[in-house]
């Protein structure tokens, strides 16, 4: 605790004995939520270690004392972010939903987080800008990114093994198109919008582009016979 106390001081209007009381994890997790807005907006050159400080009402240092750099900040703010939507998922409970509809829910949530956690989607662009660089230096985003593919592996299994999805597909191919679908949503809504006019933004139209894109990849996984009966139900 010495550390962070030290690391505290001169924090604006924070006295010792609240540098004393403060709670490591509740001073990580503000830190980490305010990296995560300016780094969005900015990017990782753009933003200041010294205005997330001042933002979050904490020094450098402190920064410094928990993400030992400003790299290590920026990873954690993506682990982070992959956190929370592996977690969002888990909650989701599908493994009590028939494959069908686990897929459908697992697809409609998909494109709802991405389309209400813009940041996310911004913080993925960074790393791909910067060509995977830093998170390749990451310890755990690999064990924290494969529960997704796990995920979808046991609603396609399911699926297979009642005859109402088709053989021949992999749970990495289906993540791959759902994250496709959801993620241009978000990605390329500034320019498609400018180009094309804001017309597939309002909330009616994001409602109708979930359903769609529900619909198109319920299509290509289920059988023919299914397939035929799911478009008629529609």
């Amino acid at each position: 605790m010495k550390e962070i106390a030290d690391a505290n001081k001169g924090t604006p209007g924070a006295s010792p004995r609240q540098t004393w009381k403060q709670d490591p994890a509740s001073v990580k997790a503000d830190i980490l939520k305010v990296a995560t807005r300016e780094i969005a907006s900015l990017g990782l050159s753009g933003s200041r270690i010294n205005v997330i400080a001042d933002k979050c009402k904490t020094s450098k240092r402190m920064i410094y004392y928990y993400f030992g750099d400003k790299e290590g900040l920026y990873r954690a703010v993506i682990e982070s972010a992959y956190r929370e939507v592996r977690d969002a998922e888990q909650e989701l409970d599908l493994e009590h939903l028939e494959p069908i509809t686990a897929l459908e829910t697992l697809i409609e949530f998909t494109f709802h987080h991405h389309s209400r956690h813009p940041d996310f989607i911004r913080l993925v662009m960074i790393e791909n800008i910067h060509h995977g660089e830093f998170l390749r230096h990451s310890e755990t985003i690999q064990d924290l990114n494969a529960p997704a593919i796990n995920r979808v592996e046991r609603i396609y299994l399911r699926g297979v093994e009642t005859g109402c999805f088709r053989t021949g597909l992999t749970p990495l191919e289906l993540h791959w198109f759902i994250s496709a679908l959801s993620f241009f949503n978000v990605s390329n809504s500034a320019s498609f919008s400018l180009i094309f006019g804001d017309a597939l933004t309002t909330e009616d139209s994001q409602s109708m582009l979930a359903a769609h894109a529900r619909e198109m990849l319920l299509r290509f996984v289920l059988t023919p016979e299914r397939a035929c009966e799911y478009i008629g139900a529609g």
